[in-house]
């Protein structure tokens, strides 16, 4: 399915912004690492209906993914 490109851009804001508050970083490092991760390709690329998930549920599918990218990272949240 394929989402509607301006609700996409809310959406991405959305999650961005749960992101960046539940990693406890910037929202521009939230942002650069959403549109490099694999989570943001699912979404643009339709795969699932990703697009309909909650941004919650987004939002630690990122957390995941950047704890798994960013080694630094992992002791911090454990």
């Amino acid at each position: 399915m394929i989402a509607n490109p301006i609700l996409l851009q809310k959406k991405y804001s959305r999650v961005i912004e749960c992101f960046a508050k539940l990693q406890g970083i910037s929202l521009d490092a939230a942002l650069e690492f959403f549109y490099h991760s694999e989570v943001y390709q699912l979404i643009r690329d339709g795969v699932s209906d990703m697009h309909c998930m909650s941004d919650a549920y987004l939002a630690e599918e990122l957390k995941q993914e950047y704890t798994e990218k960013m080694p630094d990272t992992r002791e911090k949240g454990e």
